[in-house]
């Protein structure tokens, strides 16, 4: 028998619910793929970057746009900035660690290119000042936050902002897309 207390649905309906509001966004979806698209195809790549479970996030689109998502396609120039730990140790050492981001921007990014700030808060300082910094270069920037948008959404060109406030719940909404 199901309780209306139990913890696991709560979370199950809360999802659904968001998933109904970012319906919404759907225009704002399709403008943001439409113009990675144009990234790509004028030669430039995509760079992603965020924390923790947005880390992972970064990862994993950069391997989906390298590997095979849905169609077996030709390889799509893409890079997590958040994979070298070299780099990124370094940088926080000989830096700061809200640097770890802007270097390799600066390093690697062109006015071709995008940069993908992803931060559930919106306000983590190493992404923000990557989209000062890839703003300056003239990158497109989009972003991925919570409902907030926080500092971020001011820096970036477009932003998909998940209709929660819940860490968990802004997670796994940003997994499913």
């Amino acid at each position: 028998m199901q309780s209306n207390n139990n913890p696991i649905l709560s979370s199950v309906r809360e999802t659904a619910s968001n998933l109904a509001v970012l319906e919404q966004s759907a225009v704002l979806i399709e403008d943001i793929a439409s113009r990675l698209v144009e990234v790509i195809q004028s030669g430039g790549k995509v760079m992603f970057c965020g924390n923790g479970g947005s880390a992972a996030d970064a990862q994993h689109l950069a391997a989906e746009l390298e590997g095979r998502f849905l169609v077996d396609r030709p390889p799509l120039a893409a890079v997590a900035l958040t994979v070298n730990t070299s780099s990124l140790t370094a940088i926080a050492n000989d830096y700061s660690y809200d640097d770890v981001f802007v270097r390799q921007v600066r390093g690697l990014g062109t006015a071709k290119d995008a940069l993908v700030g992803i931060s559930t808060s919106g306000n983590s300082a190493d992404v923000i000042n990557a989209l000062v910094a890839a703003r300056g270069i003239g990158m497109l920037t989009i972003g991925f936050s919570g409902q907030k948008g926080g500092k971020m959404e001011s820096e970036c060109d477009l932003c998909l902002k998940v209709p929660s406030v819940s860490t968990p719940r802004i997670q796994e909404i940003r997994a499913i897309g």
